[in-house]
């Protein structure tokens, strides 16, 4: 567009420059000049639709035919880029499913002498055996720590939503820790929520471990963890621990973040709460916090209430 009004610059100056050279008559310099903008604005159009039409095209991921060589070469360029970063993407998800597989195998494989020392463990109730049934639910939360953070954005997911009491998710994640309460004389107040989610079990009673793991892990001995019905959808595991520091308390659900009390236990991660809001995410659940320093946290899961049509 800059070139052709460059263009109708020039000539419109050479029609007024022979008008003042030669003396000639004026509308032998005006009817040429207005026939010449006439064919310059038609032709100004047509490029401006052309390019238009181009322009919606490319918007459609729909190359347009090119207009001469140069934009067959750049054409060509761009399709095999495409190619190429096609077949990244293909060697990635390959190289992630494969080391899913790894680490799947890896979990099951791991998880078999867990259960086993477990069992062995049952038949024996002493401070010892409680502290040995404590530590193994530890690693076997690591597992599945590790499995969730491989998985949560993966292409390939095994959520199975469907309606269930929110009393038969938590009752088996509270007996997975009945030891470690015992051990550390916690008491605990359950008041069994009445309440529906919509949700998928397996996944909620990871969020439901990693909570109340946390619970208890920042208790002291002698605390009380309690565990309500807040409303027709929110479920609240509050504790009497040591609290969270006000200025950690909007960061605690990022990624790696450990805060004061992260960096005053040296196992802490910083990724199990982060863990939970994504996977509370995905199931179109939330979560919040509320804590304060001394005196113990608050969490609150709110899950949605949508219905669902059954298959």
């Amino acid at each position: 567009m800059r070139n052709t009004l460059v263009l109708c610059a020039i000539i419109s100056g050479f029609f007024v420059s022979s008008y003042f050279l030669f003396e000639m008559p004026l509308i032998t310099v005006i009817y040429p000049l207005s026939l010449s903008a006439i064919a310059v604005a038609i032709t100004a159009a047509a490029g401006y639709a052309s390019r238009a039409r181009r322009h919606r095209a490319i918007e459609r991921r729909e190359p347009p035919a090119p207009k001469d060589i140069i934009e067959e070469d750049y054409q060509k360029i761009i399709h095999d880029m495409e190619e190429d970063a096609k077949a990244s993407r293909e060697q990635a998800a390959e190289a992630y499913r494969d080391m899913i597989e790894y680490y799947t195998v890896w979990a099951h494989q791991i998880k078999t002498p867990i259960a086993a020392m477990k069992l062995q463990l049952q038949a024996e109730d002493s401070g010892t055996a409680r502290r040995l049934g404590g530590d193994l639910n530890r690693i076997e939360g690591y597992v599945n720590m590790a499995m969730a953070y491989l998985r949560l954005d993966s292409e390939d997911t095994d959520y199975l939503i469907r309606e269930y009491r929110v009393d038969d998710i938590i009752r088996p994640v509270i007996r997975k820790f009945s030891r470690e309460f015992i051990l550390k004389k916690l008491t605990l107040n359950y008041d069994p929520p009445e309440m529906k989610v919509i949700t998928d079990e397996k996944w909620l009673s990871f969020v439901l471990e990693q909570v109340i793991s946390n619970a208890v892990k920042y208790t002291g001995e002698g605390g009380t963890i309690r565990i309500y019905g807040k409303s027709d959808n929110s479920l609240c595991i509050e504790d009497t621990g040591i609290g969270i520091n006000p200025e950690d308390l909007p960061r605690i659900f990022e990624k790696g973040y450990t805060g004061f009390n992260g960096r005053q236990d040296k196992s802490a991660s910083g990724i199990g709460l982060f863990l939970c809001k994504r996977i509370l995410e995905n199931l179109g659940h939330s979560i919040f916090a509320d804590s304060e320093a001394g005196k113990g946290t608050r969490m609150t899961l709110e899950f949605r209430q949508q219905a669902i049509q059954v298959e």
